[in-house]
């Protein structure tokens, strides 16, 4: 018998795929006579949530970030009230097609650090699932092609719905448990992603000149994390990097500044690392040394912190640099996304051109 007779899915999405996959699952539990209510916690006070209905389910909905939820869920499942209700997790993550095939995508902590959370905090966990939607993150490559989307919408859609009616009848779901080998392997990538992959990811983003200052990309950033600085668009270390900006500027002006995260990382590597470590070797400090043994886990939290200090300058840097022309061309040339061949990612509106098909 079933504990629950409303439904509270809570979500975060920045091209759509998270929040589609919680309309389909509010659906299912309309269509069984069970209200639904979708939460985006993007609009929400996420500092005082007040504890779910006792006889609610709860789910919470969200991308993959970095092989984990993206920080702004993560921190919103740390203030969440602890409670006694049944919960699902989902987690969008990277899908692609090759061939008639759907290749899956990786969730590394995305499903195992917030099933840990939850369970510390008293709730029943009936339905872990990892939902293959299309790949968004056009920073590292180009949107999928019209046909790769539709096929990958269409077949996860019938599969969220079985997962959502397995979960409505009563009945669990712990699909994500069959990737926890694989999970576990890359956990340490997610770790590091959060501390520090997400801040370079965060100053990667600039508006070209085919920017005209429409604001879209300010006013609809899920997050607030994009202001006006010197009159040109500039994104803050609270950036998700959840794609909205870029895959919905009007101009296709917002790119991604490859030749500089390139030349950071080898300005890094070859320069302001090697000297500060060899500044601390002269100086008696030899816990940082390649010989010393974990050194590679000893210099993890200083890296990031002469990363995060270099992201700093250099970005505000860029940012002035800017106004000049060839400055500009560089930039432009090389920058990956500011080809007509890297294409943009917008799925809600194609779903809306799929409407009615089965």
């Amino acid at each position: 018998m079933m504990e629950f007779t409303r439904l509270i899915v809570y979500f975060f999405s920045g091209t759509g795929n998270a929040k589609q996959v919680a309309l389909w699952i509010a659906g299912v539990a309309e269509a069984t006579g069970i209200k639904a209510e979708i939460v985006n916690i993007a609009g929400i006070d996420r500092r005082h949530v007040h504890p779910p209905p006792t006889d609610a389910l709860v789910g919470f909905c969200s991308p993959t970030h970095g092989f984990n939820l993206p920080p702004i869920m993560l921190h919103f499942l740390f203030r969440f009230p602890a409670g006694r209700n049944r919960v699902f997790i989902v987690n969008t993550r990277a899908g692609a097609k090759l061939g008639r095939m759907a290749l899956p995508g990786l969730s590394g902590l995305a499903q195992l650090l917030p099933a840990l959370v939850l369970l510390l905090k008293g709730f029943r966990i009936v339905g872990m699932r990892p939902i293959d939607l299309p790949s968004n993150w056009i920073s590292l490559h180009p949107g999928l092609s019209d046909n790769a989307i539709d096929f990958l919408f269409l077949r996860f859609k019938k599969i969220s719905i079985r997962f959502a009616e397995r979960i409505m009848s009563g009945k669990r779901d712990y699909r994500s448990l069959w990737d926890i080998l694989q999970d576990c392997f890359i956990a340490p990538i997610a770790i590091g992603y959060y501390f520090v992959g997400r801040f370079m990811f965060a100053k990667s983003f600039y508006a070209s000149d085919s920017c005209d200052n429409c604001g879209v990309c300010i006013t609809q950033c899920p997050i607030n994390a994009i202001s006006l600085v010197d009159n040109r668009p500039f994104w803050s270390y609270h950036c998700e990097s959840c794609m909205h900006c870029m895959n919905n500027c009007p101009k296709r002006a917002i790119e991604t500044a490859h030749g500089y995260i390139i030349g950071i990382i080898v300005l890094l590597s070859v320069v302001v690392q090697p000297y500060v470590y060899s500044t601390l070797s002269h100086r008696g400090i030899r816990w940082f040394d390649p010989d010393v043994s974990f050194s590679a886990v000893s210099r993890f939290v200083p890296n990031a912190v002469i990363t995060f200090a270099v992201m700093v300058s250099t970005y505000r840097c860029m940012h002035f640099l800017r106004k000049s022309q060839a400055f500009r061309q560089i930039m432009r040339y090389t920058s990956l996304t500011s080809f007509r061949f890297w294409k943009r990612y917008k799925p809600l509106m194609r779903e809306m051109e799929r409407k009615g098909m089965k």
